[in-house]
């Protein structure tokens, strides 16, 4: 049975909370970064719509791409065929973007990623794939109170995290140093990226750069020849990215600028993988779409031929924190859909045993990336 005709997302949610992945809300199908509507015939058959596109050669006219849809019918014609309106938003929301800003991230977060909830205090994140294996351990820091025992500060976890690490990491390639300007320039950033500046988000902000200041990590990469490279037992940044007041009214506040260790400001330069600012926009809510998004953007330009992963090999990578696989398939499959939507040119086949990745052209242009 083809894939078209097996894999689908039933409609059962329109709420999306933040990095909950349920994004459920209408009949999907996932076949080459097409996503097409389907139907029932009146026994309960699912039948696969091909969705013609007027202005285009016949050998695309079988099944077009979301992208397609937007760009022949609009937005209101695309959600008109019955399509999963938070992957219709998300498309329309990367083709309407202008802005061609890009990001960087070391290539080692590609691979193995921090948790996407919270764990306890001072529990041990590990990933360990085939490729890379990835220990975070969480800091401490001093209890206010004296003769009591140290705090232990919990290791990051969740979009907000990954966005400040994107931050760092983006803003130390660009501008080729190992120091980066905090303050108005994060909150700006942030602001590009739609999240508001104050409140809840810049409380969940102050949180998570208190985690990565704290927090040691070492990256065991696989490399040719059977000798590892990465990371080991390092911290991310020298310095705290705040400046804790002890003042309830005030919280920490950020520093001015901030420092990357030196190991991995090393790593980072040999090994970066360039991302659309635009892109990340979209999903900056949804940690495992994020995940998925950069894990695409690093593997697939690189592919000589189709190449499967396996059901199991994603639960490691990007469930850790599922118990059942089955469970971990409800919310890896919506996210998949969210990181294709603004990733134009991501071919990836989903078939009972995983994924196929096929060669595809990256999302950001090399030319993009020789401007750096």
């Amino acid at each position: 049975m083809p894939v078209q005709a097996k894999l689908l997302i039933r409609r059962e949610k329109r709420s999306c909370p933040e990095d909950s992945g349920d994004q459920t809300n209408s009949d999907l199908v996932f076949s080459n970064s097409l996503i097409t509507r389907v139907l029932r015939d009146k026994i309960g058959t699912v039948v696969p719509v091909s969705t013609p596109l007027e202005t285009e050669s016949s050998a695309r006219v079988g099944m077009g791409t979301v992208h397609d849809l937007l760009e022949a019918k609009g937005k209101q014609g695309a959600l008109a065929l019955d399509l999963d309106r938070a992957i219709v938003d998300a498309a329309a929301a990367y083709l309407a973007d202008e802005d061609q800003a890009v990001g960087y991230l070391f290539s080692g977060w590609t691979q193995a990623a921090l948790p996407h909830k919270r764990l306890a205090d001072d529990q041990v994140w590990e990933i360990r794939t085939e490729r890379v294996t990835l220990l975070v351990e969480p800091g401490r820091k001093p209890n206010p109170l004296p003769g009591l025992p140290h705090i232990n500060v919990g290791v990051p976890y969740g979009s907000r995290a990954r966005l400040i690490m994107l931050y760092l990491q983006t803003e130390a390639l660009k501008t080729n140093s190992r120091e980066i300007e905090l303050g108005r320039s994060l909150r700006a950033w942030f602001s590009r990226l739609g999240i508001a500046p104050g409140g809840k988000s810049i409380r969940d902000v102050r949180e998570q750069a208190e985690r990565i200041s704290r927090c040691r990590l070492s990256f065991h990469l696989a490399a040719s020849g059977g000798n590892p490279g990465g990371l080991k037992n390092q911290n991310i940044v020298d310095d705290a990215l705040f400046l804790d007041t002890h003042d309830p009214d005030q919280g920490s506040l950020f520093l001015e600028k901030a420092k990357l260790s030196e190991s991995f400001f090393e790593q980072l330069k040999k090994h970066p993988v360039p991302i659309e600012e635009a892109a990340i926009r979209v999903i900056s809510n949804n940690s495992m779409a994020l995940d998925i998004y950069c894990w695409l953007s690093y593997r697939l330009h690189v592919l000589k031929a189709p190449t499967p992963v396996s059901w199991a090999a994603l639960k490691i990578q990007f469930g850790a924190g599922f118990g059942k696989l089955a469970h971990f398939k409800h919310k890896f499959l919506p996210n998949l859909a969210l990181a294709q939507a603004v990733y134009r040119d991501a071919k990836v086949e989903v078939d009972e045993r995983g994924l196929i990745l096929r060669p595809s052209r990256p999302p950001v242009a090399p030319r993009q990336v020789a401007a750096r």
